[in-house]
């Protein structure tokens, strides 16, 4: 050996005890069977940038074997209402759809920003507004196992609603009585200021208690469930956010998968996958 060459055993040693890189959590994201491309894509993204792995999960491939350390139950066709006691209805109130368009800015909006979002929800509901009775089954499971397994739960529209009828709270179907004197407004630009509970865990994450979120629902939260607690209002009343009294388990109405480049709302994933490595 010539005194330029590297010793081996000491280069070897300094490899085999240096500490493996930790894994990245798993992070489940629920969709549907069909159309939940964008949602998926958007979703898995923002998991990704804040250290998680994602995985999908939908009824054609539940992948029930799969360990998970946190679950992300994302949004999309409406819950079905025999989940919670009630029936469905006839059909939308006409009268509301006009008295949610009275406002000049809100018909601007409309003409901006709703070919883009009729799209995207064509892309990523595939039901048209059908229930998908087989998703509710298989996010009931998944909310049951981690909550049962006390993994951190993020519920995003449809999915804080699920949390909240899993944990026996009801839903509103019909908003119109929340806007009378504000119109509805529904965008993909955070367009819409919500109140966050300053003694919630949501409010500790994202570093504030009033936040612009976007708006593309149709139901809210109406009873609460057990163990939960509001943890955000919009003026009218409506619930924006809830979380748990307990476990690391949080919903918010609004889509924060879809403002990317908004560091506040991506603060959310962050603080679940760190809740997540915390508990694997």
């Amino acid at each position: 050996m010539t005194g330029s060459e590297p010793d081996r055993t000491t280069t070897d040693t300094v490899a085999d005890t240096a500490p493996p890189r930790p894994r990245r959590p798993v992070i489940a994201i629920t969709g549907p069977d069909q159309g939940g491309g964008p949602a998926w894509l958007f979703t898995a993204l923002a998991v990704w940038r804040a250290g998680g792995r994602p995985l999908r999960l939908r009824p054609g491939k539940p992948r029930s074997h799969r360990r998970f350390d946190g679950l992300v139950v994302g949004g999309g066709a409406d819950v079905d209402p025999e989940l919670y006691g009630e029936t469905l209805p006839e059909g939308p109130d006409a009268a509301a759809i006009r008295q949610a368009e009275r406002r000049l800015s809100q018909r601007l909006i409309g003409y901006l920003f709703y070919p883009a979002l009729w799209l995207l929800r064509r892309l990523f509901q595939s039901h048209g507004g059908v229930l998908d009775t087989d998703r509710d089954r298989l996010e009931k499971a998944l909310i049951h196992r981690a909550l049962d397994e006390h993994r951190p739960i993020l519920g995003i529209c449809r999915g804080m609603q699920l949390v909240n009828v899993v944990r026996g709270g009801t839903l509103h179907r019909d908003l119109a009585e929340f806007y009378v004197e504000t119109p509805q407004a529904r965008s993909l630009l955070p367009v819409k200021p919500v109140e966050l509970d300053p003694r919630s865990l949501l409010a500790n994450i994202l570093g504030d208690t009033t936040l612009h979120v976007n708006a593309l629902h149709n139901h809210a939260v109406n009873d609460l469930g057990r163990d939960l607690k509001i943890a955000g209002r919009e003026s009218t009343g409506v619930v924006q956010a809830i979380e748990a009294e307990h476990d690391w388990c949080i919903g918010v109405q609004w889509h924060p998968e879809y403002l990317p480049q908004k560091r506040r709302h991506q603060r959310l994933f962050r603080a679940l996958v760190q809740a997540a490595t915390r508990r694997h």
